[in-house]
């Protein structure tokens, strides 16, 4: 027992020996320590007070950096403002200069000003002296012509009277024979009044057609696969839409000749879907080419509708809306039917609006004068003829099947629509430029005007417009006075009427201008 405790007390005096050793180990080690963390510390302070330094130095430079670059431009804006001053007070200067030539001008027309008043007084004065003593004389001259004549006045005034009377009744009647014979030639003026009206009223655009159609080609090895083996191809598209096609030296290009337009229109349709799509022999060739026959009468179809809706027309029978549409591959001496047909329809509405008449009405007989130029075969009637059987068959009112009819004389005119309608056809097909065999002559003309009027002296341009009824002469100002442009421009006039061979009228304008340019800096 006594062992065991002293075994504990041992054990305890090494436990609190062993404590009280580490106790001291611990506070050396922990002084050991805190002495390197304060030389630690003391070095980062130095290096912090040393990095603020050079930090501080950086932003001093940055500044004065900052400082001089802001002086360099607040220097420049000074500079520009005074340049802008100095602009200013020279602009000022001028500007003072001006004025006070404007003034100096100024005061010396005051002083002519004043002048000429002086003397427009002094004359004015002297012109009622002048009228004084001319009143004068006149009473003086009276009394001695009534003592001559051993008239007095009121009786030599009523004798004058008598006389003039009777000058004026022989005047009269002349007067009265002139305006009877007048009167009958303002029907015939009137007339033309209106067909002037009506063609200066309209203006459209015509397109020459051809017998020929021109398919363009990316490569001349496409021509071979439109022949095909031993030309058997193109011998299915000729014989299915029923057009030549002409595969020639032409480079990328194929002709196709054919007198009828729509079938032109569906081989090249045709061609052009067979091309893009790269099968071409001859099963597929006639499926494309019923296919495109569809798709052109469609077209057809919504041509005509859409130029019956533009020109007002309502109530029209399908059939003729189809004939209207297949205008569109029909041309007239290269004038394009429908394009004809629908300027015809214009004008004659406009006419009939002048004369008072219907004006729908005139306007269908108008579209429909030439249907009788598009049938599917041929036929031995005239196409006046023709056309009024169809308008007749479908079920077109008596005036406007004989309108139809009777604008070729072929048949009796009936109603007002009849004369309207050949008179607006006349006016269509002749206008300058509509159709091929006028257009040479018309351009040639319009060259003659031109030409004409270089041929004087001081002309600087000359135009010939309005189809050729007006030629506009611009002439140099130094050169032509505006007395002399009076006078160049009758002598123009003279020359067109002794030289030239045309319809109508001719308008000769002359223009001189003077132009005075200056530029504010």
């Amino acid at each position: 027992m006594d062992s065991i405790l002293f075994i504990i007390i041992a054990a305890v005096a090494g436990i609190g020996a062993g404590f009280a050793v580490a106790k001291s180990l611990d506070k050396k080690s922990a002084g050991s320590v805190i002495g390197s963390a304060k030389k630690d510390a003391a070095l980062i302070l130095k290096d912090a007070q040393q990095e603020a330094e050079n930090i501080k130095k950086d932003k001093i430079l940055q500044a004065k950096e900052k400082f001089i670059e802001l002086k360099a431009e607040h220097e420049q804006v000074i500079l520009a403002r005074d340049k802008k001053t100095a602009e200013s007070e020279k602009r000022i200067r001028d500007k003072e200069s001006q004025v006070s030539n404007e003034l100096s001008k100024t005061k010396k027309l005051n002083d002519d000003f004043e002048a000429k008043a002086a003397d427009y007084t002094s004359k004015i004065e002297m012109l009622d002296r002048k009228t004084q003593e001319v009143e004068k004389m006149h009473k003086s001259q009276l009394n001695q012509l009534e003592v001559i004549s051993g008239l007095s006045a009121d009786d030599a005034r009523e004798q004058l009277v008598e006389g003039l009377r009777a000058e004026a009744k022989t005047r009269a009647m002349a007067h009265i024979q002139e305006t009877i014979e007048e009167a009958k030639l303002t029907a015939q003026q009137e007339a033309k009044k209106v067909i002037i009206n009506t063609i200066q009223r309209v203006g459209t655009e015509e397109a020459v057609e051809n017998c020929v159609s021109v398919f363009n080609i990316e490569s001349d090895d496409v021509k071979g696969r439109i022949i095909g083996r031993e030309g058997r191809n193109i011998r299915a598209i000729e014989a299915a839409t029923g057009v030549e096609i002409i595969v020639d030296d032409t480079p990328e290009a194929i002709i196709l000749s054919c007198f009828d337009p729509v079938r032109r229109e569906i081989a090249r349709l045709s061609l052009h879907k067979l091309v893009t799509d790269g099968r071409i022999h001859p099963a597929r060739i006639e499926e494309v080419v019923a296919k495109t026959t569809k798709q052109i009468e469609e077209e057809i179809a919504e041509v005509g509708k859409r130029t019956v809706i533009d020109l007002g027309i309502h109530g029209l029978h399908p059939e003729l809306i189809k004939i209207v549409g297949r205008m569109k591959y029909r041309s007239s001496y290269g004038q394009n039917l429908l394009q004809h047909s629908r300027e015809v329809s214009k004008l004659c509405g406009i006419m009939a609006a002048e004369l008072g008449l219907n004006v729908k009405l005139a306007k269908r007989a108008g579209l429909l004068h030439d249907i009788g130029k598009v049938p599917d075969t041929e036929s031995d009637l005239p196409h006046a003829l023709l056309g009024m059987q169809w308008a007749e068959k479908y079920g077109e009112k008596e005036e406007v099947c004989n309108a139809i009819g009777a604008h070729h004389d072929e048949i009796e005119m009936k109603s007002l629509l009849s004369p309207i309608v050949q008179v607006c056809d006349a006016i269509s097909g002749a206008r300058p430029g509509a159709r091929r065999q006028v257009l040479d002559s018309y351009i040639q003309r319009l060259k003659d005007l031109e030409e004409i009027a270089f041929g004087f002296h001081g002309v600087k341009n000359a135009y010939a417009i309005q189809a050729g009824r007006e030629l506009r002469v611009i002439v140099e100002s130094e050169k032509v006075s505006d007395e002399m442009a009076g006078t160049l421009s009758f002598e123009i006039s003279q020359k067109i009427q002794t030289e030239m061979t045309y319809p109508g009228q001719v308008k000769i304008t002359v223009i001189r201008e003077t132009r005075a340019v200056n530029i504010a800096k």
